[in-house]
């Protein structure tokens, strides 16, 4: 198991923070209606700079409360408080400080090295109590470590698609998640605002009231109607998720419009924009081709499906964490099927008899699964 506290406590950069923060923080108080937060970055990841803003709602300014830093990465999360970073799992969240709530930006870091913190996530927030914060939405993620890239070598495709705090599920659903054992799922499954009796055929264990095991998962298992935090963390995992799939769909000018007239079986394809204005068929075996940081987006207005026993593959060093399917329709992974890249399908997703993902299954409705395996990738 990786020593996270080691590893921050070697990251100059983040020792500061608890200066910088509150000092500029002070220097600079500013207002608005509602609260809401904001990171802008620059640079690379081996030399980034990186600054937080927090605008203090009206009615909370001068008021004494609590100001959070967090940080998740690996699905471990690490609160800053005025000792140092410390590991969090249970319980109330470490505050950072208790001060008269202030607004302004902060510079966190400075020509920083976060190459090894890729998919790390960092969040702010403040509240007058942890569940003032939690249960008004004083907090937002801010930003998150990019995936490095080769020096010299630029990525092709477009922008990656942002997942948020989505991204730590390897099956996300609103109305809920079912299995036909025995599946095998490498990562977190999270329903919202369906409740916990929504994640059916999983023989739940319940870990206290924030989180189930399943003999099925290697992760935990979340359901809305357990208690906080993580009610509000799956609230947060879903509007990500929904804010996900807004993005991809609507990324535009297509490098590739209605590609095969929707049947892209046996074509290899590199990256770049798709769009389709009608269902997609996967009838043969297809090919993802590109380097290790290129993106890959395919806008699809109708369904999907791939034909049983066929499979997707990944050539020349392309990931499947760069892969998003948007699916306005269902999406369908026949038995024995393999399937690559993060769904983001806006109604259902449903994997037959030994079907497998190398991705993520994230629906705006439900996602079932028999005997079908699913990986989340890093």
């Amino acid at each position: 198991m990786i020593n996270y506290l080691n590893i921050f406590k070697h990251r100059a950069w983040f020792a500061l923070m608890s200066v910088l923060l509150m000092t500029t923080l002070a220097a600079n108080s500013q207002a608005a209606p509602t609260a809401s937060f904001s990171a802008n970055a620059a640079g690379a990841n081996n030399n980034l700079t990186l600054s937080a803003t927090v605008n203090v709602a009206d009615a909370d300014l001068g008021k004494t409360g609590n100001y959070y830093v967090g940080f998740n990465f690996q699905n471990a999360w690490l609160f800053m408080t005025p000792q140092g970073w410390v590991a969090h799992s249970t319980g109330p969240y470490p505050v950072f400080e208790t001060s008269a709530l202030l607004g302004g930006t902060a510079v966190l870091l400075t020509n920083a090295d976060v190459t090894a913190y890729v998919g790390g996530q960092l969040y702010v927030g403040y509240g007058l109590t942890e569940s003032d914060m939690l249960n008004n939405n004083k907090y937002a993620h801010v930003y998150t470590v990019p995936a490095n890239t080769v020096p010299g070598v630029t990525p092709k495709g477009p922008a990656t698609v942002l997942l948020g705090t989505s991204a730590n599920f390897a099956i996300l659903a609103k109305t809920g998640v079912s299995t036909v054992p025995q599946s095998a799922i490498t990562g977190n499954v999270g329903v919202s605002p369906a409740a916990t009796s929504f994640l059916t055929g999983f023989s739940l264990t319940m870990v206290g009231t924030t989180s189930a095991t399943s003999t099925q998962v290697t992760g935990s298992l979340y359901g809305a109607d357990m208690t906080p935090p993580t009610n509000t963390t799956l609230t947060t995992a879903v509007l990500d998720m929904q804010t996900a799939y807004t993005d991809a769909a609507g990324r535009p000018t297509p490098d590739f419009l209605n590609l095969g007239a929707g049947n892209i079986g046996s074509l290899t394809l590199t990256a770049g924009l798709y769009k389709w204005g009608t269902s997609v068929v996967i009838p043969g075996d297809l090919v993802i081709t590109g380097g290790a940081d290129d993106v890959w987006i395919f806008q699809i207005d109708g369904d999907m499906s791939i034909s049983a026993n066929k499979r997707i593959t990944l050539a020349g060093g392309a990931q499947a964490k760069n892969i998003f399917w948007q699916v306005a329709g269902q999406v369908l992974i026949e038995a024995g099927a393999r399937f690559e890249g993060n769904i983001l399908s806006q109604t259902a997703i449903t994997m037959q008899t030994g079907a497998s993902l190398n991705g993520r299954a994230l629906a705006q409705t439900m996602v079932a699964v028999d005997s079908a395996t699913v990986v989340k990738p890093q």
